[in-house]
């Protein structure tokens, strides 16, 4: 119950607003912090009762040396002090245990599991949306790494600063105030210590923060490349490279080795000039105590405390250093991750987007102009319009644009210039997720989720019924495969596992899955790239009925490179260089000898390269 209590007190996926995430690292901190913020305020309040009562123990030692060598009878001692006493043991027994339990609860059952999974799910939340740039730009193991790194990094050293503020301020003004009681020349030496020690970390803390924010990238430029390798693990296979591999790697591992021992020097430097100012705090201040007992000056209680406290401001000297070394540490890990987590959105909906609505289904491209950012037109100056219920083959050579041109109709880029319109619906006024909850694709590339077979086709139609789905794999012929697959933990038939982009699946196998899925999501606008392309004859004859049937009453753009395939379209598009240069029939294009004409003479079978 009590555990639960702590538990539910930071909500991981409370609603919070889908929005850039600051880009300066404090605006970054408080953005996250201010949602835990209830939690934080009592850890404060429980640190600063929790160092008071560790003061007080050094105060309660202090204080029972001198009663003992001031009493004179010790068969009364319990009698003359015995509450006094009672209630030091109340402090240590009851009062230190329950603060104690209450940091480590508010800790590690509120902080540590809690604030790391908002961090991380909010984050995952705007990463997962950003546009396909984002993520054909980096490593998905970088990324990854610093969506998990940045949770933890910004949790533990906001942690271990609220710890440290209140050790530091307790500890040292408890025992400047105790130190002055007994003799204020006993502050001198702690007095010196403070400065000492502050200078020491104000030097080399910021050059540990510069140099963790360098280890961490190196650290994410080698878990991208690790992840890589074993994403692609066919092609180092089949390639040979495993060799090449191992160097790629090695270079990066002994990039973050050399980073990583740059940052050590630094630690082991300031852990080695601190361990000097403690020898000299406690030397100092043990041999100031012991000259003013001899002189009569303080009691032999004071000796006491004043030796407790600067052992214990020792030991907690290291800790701080520790803890502050840590805390900049961590703080370079999310200045590193904020770096790629912080990007703006380059796709984004407009405010109010409304959701895409199909009453009979046209595409209308209008002087549309795409490039992917290299300055060099991809598209230029493109006009077409697909009538409703309309199927149009795209047919044109590698890099004429038919792909780009699909990319840019489910939006997964923006235009330079221009306009797509659906049903008269300008395709960047409306939801992203709308538009491509209308439009069904089918890729020459099929990547599935490494999940079950069920769970992939559902993708297609969420809630969709058992009919359903068994429907789907009967038209998409995929009934003749599924029942017998199985996996390593004996799960079989639709509940069996794929492995990470469908590899325990055949190209054909993942392509008839992906039909399946697309067949089940029933959309009224139908892209087809390559749709067949993995099939052998056989399979693909026996499909083909079955795309036919999922093509009717559907407005359907496909790119095919065997034009055979596409040969029975409505309308047929040859493109060239981002641009249109053909349109017609097979027949009306076979007979103007053209680009098409061209094409279509030079295919035995074989292919035409895609763009």
């Amino acid at each position: 119950m009590v555990f639960r209590l702590f538990e539910h007190i930071i909500d991981p996926f409370k609603p919070a607003p889908d929005e850039t995430p600051p880009s300066t690292v404090p605006r970054f901190y408080i953005h996250y912090l201010k949602q835990a913020w209830p939690a934080f305020i009592l850890l404060l309040f429980v640190g600063l009762i929790g160092a008071l009562i560790e003061v007080a123990l050094f105060g309660f030692l202090g204080r029972i040396v001198d009663l003992v060598q001031a009493s004179t009878n010790s068969q009364t001692f319990f009698q003359a002090h015995g509450w006094e006493l009672f209630w030091m043991g109340v402090v240590t027994l009851v009062l230190r245990p329950l603060f104690i339990s209450l940091h480590d609860l508010l800790v590690h059952q509120t902080i540590t599991p809690s604030l790391t999974t908002l961090i991380r799910w909010q984050n995952h939340r705007y990463v997962l949306k950003q546009s396909l740039s984002f993520f054909h730009n980096d490593f998905a193991g970088r990324i990854a790494n610093r969506i998990m790194q940045t949770g933890t990094s910004l949790r533990d050293s906001a942690v271990q600063a609220v710890d440290a503020i209140w050790h530091v301020l307790i500890y040292s003004g408890s025992a400047l105030i105790l130190f002055a009681q007994a003799d204020i020349r006993l502050m001198f030496p702690l007095l010196l210590w403070i400065v000492a020690y502050i200078a020491t970390l104000s030097y080399f803390v910021p050059k540990t923060k510069q140099r963790s924010v360098i280890s961490s990238e190196a650290r994410s430029k080698l878990s991208g490349r690790i992840v890589d390798g074993y994403t692609n693990i066919m092609t180092l296979k089949l390639f040979a490279h495993t060799r090449q591999e191992e160097e790629y790697a090695c270079d990066a591992m002994a990039e973050q080795t050399e980073k990583a021992r740059m940052a050590s020097r630094l630690i082991t430097a300031m852990g080695i000039t601190v361990s000097l100012l403690n020898g000299l705090l406690i030397v100092g201040t043990t041999g100031l105590a012991l000259w003013l007992w001899h002189n009569g000056l303080i009691s032999v209680g004071a000796i006491a405390l004043a030796t407790g406290l600067v052992i214990r401001i020792n030991n907690m000297s290291g800790w701080i250093m520790w803890v502050v070394n840590g805390i900049f540490e961590n703080i370079g890990m999310v200045q590193d991750g904020l770096e790629t987590i912080s990007r703006p959105r380059t796709v984004i909906d407009p405010p109010n987007a409304k959701p895409l609505c199909i009453e009979q289904g046209s595409v209308c491209f209008e002087n549309i102009h795409f490039h992917y950012g290299s300055g060099r037109s991809v598209i230029e100056g493109l006009s077409l319009t697909v009538r409703p219920g309309e199927k149009i083959g795209l047919v044109g050579p590698s890099g004429a644009g038919k792909s780009t041109l699909v990319n840019i109709l489910l939006r997964l880029y923006d235009l330079e210039q221009g306009r797509i319109l659906i049903d008269g619906q300008d395709i960047s006024q409306i939801s992203q997720e709308s538009l491509r909850c209308h439009i069904g694709v089918v890729t020459q590339d099929t990547s599935l989720l490494h999940r079950s077979i069920r769970e992939n086709l559902v993708y297609g139609r969420p809630g969709a019924t058992e009919e359903e789905i068994q429907a789907a794999i009967h038209k998409a012929r995929a009934d003749e495969f599924v029942p017998l697959l199985t996996d390593a933990q004996g799960r079989s038939g639709l509940e069996a596992q794929v492995g990470e982009r469908g590899v325990k699946l055949s190209g054909g196998q993942r392509q008839r899955i992906a039909i399946a899925r697309t067949l089940l999501k029933n959309a009224p606008i139908l892209l087809l790239d390559e749709a067949t392309s993995a099939l052998d004859s056989e399979v693909e004859a026996a499909i083909q009925e079955s795309l036919e049937t999922l093509m009717q009453g559907k407005t359907v753009i496909a790119i095919a490179h065997r034009l055979s395939t596409i040969a029975k379209m409505d309308r047929l598009i040859v493109m060239d260089k981002g641009k249109i240069v053909e349109t017609g029939t097979h027949e009306e294009l076979i007979g103007k000898h053209g680009l098409y004409a061209r094409l279509w003479q030079h295919q035995t079978g074989g292919f035409v390269g895609e763009s």
